[in-house]
């Protein structure tokens, strides 16, 4: 792996740490005080906070993910280095696009 991926993918480890703690927290939270999934819709709901929250988590998914992919084709799958580069990328705009619908839905509609 190149030093610029790594770097960006240790950089997305750094940031998702805490974003995945804060969303493993409100889950807990809504849980406990026996939120119903039209509640949390109703709390989500044109809030440019959430809205930004998640679009950073997204953001950074998909980034560390399609970095991680791109690894493990190149070093285990009989891809050649480019084709492995191409599904990488692909994989990583397929999670943005999947996650920038979910915000949309969540946050936005």
């Amino acid at each position: 792996m190149n030093i610029r991926l790594y770097l960006w993918q240790r950089g997305t480890a750094v940031l998702l740490a805490p974003l995945v703690l804060v969303h493993i927290a409100v889950i807990f939270y809504a849980t406990r005080q026996g939120l119903s999934a039209a509640d949390v819709l109703s709390r989500t709901h044109d809030s440019i906070v959430w809205a930004s929250y998640y679009a950073l988590f997204v953001a950074a998914v998909s980034i560390h993910a399609s970095i991680g992919l791109r690894n493990i084709l190149a070093e285990w799958s009989p891809l050649t280095p480019r084709a492995a580069d191409w599904f990488a990328i692909m994989f990583g705009v397929l999670l943005a696009m999947l996650g920038a619908r979910a915000i949309y839905a969540v946050v936005l509609a």
